[in-house]
């Protein structure tokens, strides 16, 4: 299974804080622990041509990770489209924490993804509300991180086919933080930690949600279903 790791690379570049934590980029730690895990992975960045995602590449993705945050505005529509569309052919997609706000989150969504948020390095604390999804295989009741950005309700998203994961935060606030999508022949999980500031790709019990949501994710091997006009299975 090929897995596509897809960052902006712009923070770790421009902010002295976030490389001290990611020097090689947020993509290079996740790629590294999916590799470890098995997978086949490769990277891409906003700043290579096509934002690294080109035809070929997607052609080639069963699962793909998106890490966004100051430059939405710079994706290619045209390539938006492009992964919209692989999407609801069957390639699984994880959007990661600020890629809420992205153009594909959005386009797939159909709605402003918007949300509350705070930057006070205050503890979440993650509650698993489905204890019997793959996802969450290998996961306590909680996954407990020390510090990390809030991101408060409402979130304005349609109700997730399945919800796994709901988050407290010591301010106060709760979070949708762990949702699963169908959309077409692809399935989508929208897993929330992850402010580029804190080592929280570094955590094995996140790292093991991202694993397992990429297993979750990636594509059935079955047929298309067939569209369009049909001639009846019975006699008329």
């Amino acid at each position: 299974m090929k897995v596509t790791v897809w960052n902006e690379f712009r923070h770790e570049r421009e902010h002295e804080e976030v490389r001290s934590v990611y020097p090689n980029g947020i993509h290079e730690v996740i790629a590294e622990f999916l590799q470890t895990a098995g997978f086949e992975v490769g990277t891409a960045t906003l700043d290579e041509p096509e934002h690294g995602l080109t035809e070929d590449v997607l052609s080639q993705t069963d699962v793909l990770v998106w890490w966004g945050h100051m430059a939405h505005h710079e994706v290619s529509d045209r390539i938006v489209d492009r992964i919209h569309q692989r999407v609801l052919d069957g390639m699984g997609l994880i959007v990661l924490h600020s890629g809420h706000f992205s153009k594909i989150f959005k386009k797939l969504m159909g709605t402003s993804c918007d949300l509350k948020w705070r930057e006070a390095g205050e503890n979440e604390r993650l509650w698993v509300v489905n204890p019997n999804h793959p996802i969450v295989q290998g996961i306590g009741e909680t996954i407990e991180l020390e510090h990390e950005e809030m991101y408060g309700e409402h979130f304005d998203i349609p109700a997730p086919d399945e919800l796994v994961l709901v988050s407290w935060f010591k301010g106060g606030e709760v979070f949708r933080s762990g949702c699963v999508f169908n959309r077409g022949q692809g399935k989508i999980f929208y897993f929330r930690p992850g402010h580029e500031t804190f080592p929280t790709y570094y955590q094995e019990p996140v790292q093991k949600v991202i694993t397992n949501a990429a297993r979750y994710v990636a594509p059935v091997k079955r047929d298309k279903p067939v569209y369009g006009n049909a001639q009846p299975l019975e006699s008329l």
